[in-house]
């Protein structure tokens, strides 16, 4: 693993604008917002799930989604990183705008930096990852299942002697059953009369697009889709941001590909290469607390890339006020002016 920025990342942005942004980050690791409990005002609130990274408050007609600051792979919260939550509900908000003429989001506003206020809706119980690189490390990456001499994954025919972080010749998606409690029964025949299918691969090639456009590959992401009261189908969850999604420099892919290096990424695949690297994360009870210098680090690299994405400047909060009351006190007012 590279313990410094790969050059084409660090010419994304001025030293300057990195510097102001990691004095930022290192002043807020000891106030990451990693957990939420929320004191509502209003009466309405009905239950509190915990997800991987979001905390979610179902509040009759609406659910409240908090963005934390936490840090998950391998199905395991590995650290706290400064102001991750905000980059990443920030970075969604700003791709369900952008996708809206493709696919209607569940999104109803958002109070806060961290947080969304969402429809609520009926859950389909399907994860679709769309892929357009042999790539990744985890037990279920299209490059680990390669290597198992795998050639037909979920439907799609692979081509022999393909190797690590290839282009494929199309994307492909590759819907996984989710097992969530609310899920109702979803059948293949039933992915394909919804347009589920054909949705995910709209929202992928136009992502790829976009991020082209702005120096970046959309190598890889996951869509989840629910149905509304009205029974029309909505995008939901989140959209392109670095948790869902991976991301690597366009400039320096093809010379880095040919010389069978890896592609320079602006995601969180480096957090987790450092965790298999210094512990076994889907097995060891306890894990090794993430280096200061490394949580920076990804910190950074989340905000430059809702900053090179969205050509926007990441704002950084300057309140003094705690991020939790700062939450409860934004989401009350909105939840009671809600109609």
């Amino acid at each position: 693993m590279e313990d410094q920025p790969p050059h084409s990342i660090e010419a994304l942005t001025s030293i300057d604008r990195k510097n102001k942004l990691m004095n930022a980050i290192k002043a807020s690791l000891s106030s990451c917002l990693s957990e939420t409990h929320l004191h509502l005002t209003v009466p309405v609130l009905q239950s509190k799930t915990r997800g991987k990274v979001r905390d979610i408050y179902d509040c009759g007609d609406y659910r409240v989604l908090v963005t934390t600051d936490r840090q998950s792979a391998f199905d395991r919260v590995l650290a706290s990183i400064p102001f991750k939550g905000q980059v990443l509900n920030e970075t969604s908000l700003w791709w369900f705008s952008k996708t809206q003429h493709i696919i209607p989001n569940s999104v109803v506003s958002s109070p806060d930096r961290n947080v969304t206020i969402a429809k609520k809706c009926v859950v389909f119980p399907v994860e679709f990852v769309v892929r357009g690189y042999v790539t990744g490390s985890t037990d279920t990456s299209l490059w680990t299942v390669y290597q198992k001499g795998i050639r037909n994954y979920c439907g799609n025919v692979l081509l022999d002697d393909l190797v690590k972080n290839q282009k494929l010749p199309a994307n492909i998606l590759t819907p996984t059953t989710k097992d969530v409690d609310h899920d109702v029964p979803i059948t293949p025949k039933e992915i394909v009369e919804r347009g589920l299918m054909t949705q995910a691969d709209y929202d992928i090639k136009y992502g790829q697009r976009i991020a082209m456009e702005h120096g970046l590959i959309l190598v890889d992401t996951k869509y989840e889709f629910g149905k509304g009261s009205d029974g029309s189908v909505v995008l939901i969850d989140e959209v392109h941001t670095p948790d869902s999604s991976r991301y690597w420099i366009a400039d320096s892919y093809e010379e880095r590909f040919r010389n069978g290096l890896e592609p320079e990424n602006i995601d969180k695949e480096f957090l987790r290469l450092w965790f298999r690297d210094h512990c076994n994360p889907h097995e060891d009870e306890v894990l090794p607390e993430a280096p200061k210098e490394l949580v920076s680090e990804l910190a950074w690299r989340y905000i430059l890339l809702y900053e090179t994405i969205t050509k926007s400047k990441f704002e950084i909060p300057t309140s003094q006020e705690s991020i939790h009351d700062r939450i409860s006190a934004n989401v009350s007012r909105a939840l009671l002016s809600a109609p």
